[in-house]
C-alpha cells in the first residue's frame, strides 16, 4: 500500500511541475513578444522622424528656389540663373523678297528675318506681307514646312486643264460641302483651290441661284488662284484673269465687246495686206 500511494503523490508532483515548465514557457513568449514589438514600434518612429525630417528639408529648400525676393543665408542654397535658350538651328529654305504660299492667307512674300524673344526663348521667324489683306505675319523658321513655294508653270497648265473639265458636285447637305470646300482652300495646295473654283463657278448664267456663303468660298479660292497665276505668269492681273475666266467660260461677252471695239486705225493696215 505505501508503495502505491508514493507512487500516486510522484505522479501528481510531475503533473505540477509540467504545468509550472508551460506557464513559466507561455510567460516567456508572450515577453519576448512585447520586447519585439516595443523594438519594432521604436525603430518605425525613428523612420518616420527621419522621413519627415528629410521632407521638411526639400520643402525649405524649394521655398529658397521659389522666393526670389528672399535674400539667402550663407547655409541656403542661392537661386539658379536660367540662361536665355535659342531656338533648334533649321536652314533657311526661302530667301528674302521671295514669294511664298501660306495656306490660311494665300500668297504672301518675305519682307525680311528677324529674331525675337517669346517666352524666354530666341526664336527666328520670317515676316511675311500680304498685300490684299494690307497685313503682315510671321512664321518661326522651325515651322517653315507649313509655308509652300509657288506654283510651276506645269502646275498652273494642270490648274487649266481642271478649271476646263467637268464640276464634280455632290448630293450631301451644303454644310458638309462647305466644310469640305473650306478644307480645301486652307490647305493651301493649288490643284485643291482649282477644284473649289471649278465646282463653285456658275459662268454667266444668271438664272441659277447661288447663296451668300457659296460666293463667298468661290471668290476666296478665285482670289488666291488669281494672284498666284499672275505672279507665275509675270504678266498683268488682266491677263491672268482672262486666262483663268477663259478656261471657266466666264465674262465671254465682256471679252468679245472689247475685241469689237478696237480702234478704226487698225483696219486699212489688214485691207493693205489682204489686198
Amino acid at each position: 500500500m505505501k508503495n502505491i500511494l508514493k507512487k500516486i503523490l510522484n505522479n501528481k508532483r510531475s503533473k505540477k511541475a509540467v504545468k509550472k515548465k508551460t506557464k513559466t514557457v507561455k510567460k516567456i513568449a508572450k515577453v519576448k513578444k512585447s520586447v519585439k514589438t516595443t523594438k519594432v514600434k521604436k525603430i518605425t518612429k525613428e523612420l518616420s522622424k527621419k522621413k519627415i525630417t528629410k521632407s521638411l528639408k526639400k520643402k525649405d529648400k524649394v521655398e529658397v528656389k521659389t522666393d526670389p525676393l528672399r535674400i539667402p543665408k550663407n547655409n541656403e542654397q542661392k537661386p539658379e540663373i536660367k540662361k536665355v535658350k535659342k531656338q533648334e538651328t533649321e536652314k533657311r529654305l526661302f530667301k528674302v523678297k521671295e514669294y511664298v504660299v501660306y495656306p490660311k492667307h494665300g500668297v504672301g512674300q518675305i519682307i525680311e528675318t528677324k529674331k525675337i524673344n517669346i517666352g524666354g526663348i530666341d526664336v527666328e521667324t520670317y515676316i511675311l506681307k500680304f498685300e490684299k489683306d494690307k497685313a503682315n505675319g510671321m512664321v518661326p523658321v522651325n515651322k517653315q514646312s507649313h509655308l509652300r513655294p509657288l506654283a510651276t508653270i506645269n502646275q498652273i497648265n494642270k490648274c487649266v486643264s481642271i478649271l476646263k473639265s467637268k464640276p464634280k458636285i455632290k448630293r450631301s447637305m451644303w454644310s458638309r460641302r462647305a466644310q469640305e470646300y473650306e478644307a480645301k482652300i486652307s490647305s493651301g495646295k493649288i490643284y485643291d483651290l482649282a477644284e473649289v473654283v471649278r465646282d463653285l463657278n456658275k459662268g454667266d448664267d444668271i438664272m441659277i441661284d447661288q447663296s451668300y456663303s457659296e460666293r463667298q468660298l468661290f471668290e476666296k479660292a478665285y482670289e488666291r488662284l488669281l494672284t498666284e497665276f499672275h505672279i507665275v505668269m509675270e504678266s498683268n492681273l488682266e491677263d491672268a484673269q482672262k486666262k483663268l475666266d477663259k478656261a471657266l467660260k466666264r465674262n465671254l461677252e465682256k471679252q468679245v465687246q472689247k475685241v469689237e471695239e478696237k480702234p478704226v486705225a487698225e483696219e486699212p493696215v489688214n485691207q493693205e495686206l489682204t489686198e
